[in-house]
């Protein structure tokens, strides 16, 4: 059985979803904000600041999907809730 027959599937297309995130990050941010400016310390900082705010915005998502796993079963409630509202309002949906 091959390496890649022991993963699941999931974790494949995880994998394959964030490398695909992180060349479309490579070539539609970082390399026009490096190549915009000349001088090697310019293009340092800009490289550093890309990636700075790409760490801040994956933390961000790690961030907001903690949140959400951790308080399922109230956002869970809150639509199924807000489902019977809808059902009592429009009863051929359901």
């Amino acid at each position: 059985m091959t390496t890649a027959a022991k993963i699941a599937p999931e974790y494949l297309l995880f994998g394959g979803a964030a490398l695909l995130s992180l060349l479309a990050f490579t070539v539609l941010i970082l390399v026009p904000a490096i190549s915009s400016y000349g001088r090697g310390w310019e293009k340092a900082t800009v490289g550093f600041l890309s990636i700075f705010v790409l760490v801040a915005l994956i933390a961000l998502g790690i961030a907001a999907g903690a949140l959400i796993v951790y308080n399922w079963s109230e956002i869970n409630k809150l639509l199924e809730d807000i489902g019977d509202i809808f059902s009592v309002a429009l009863p051929s949906v359901r």
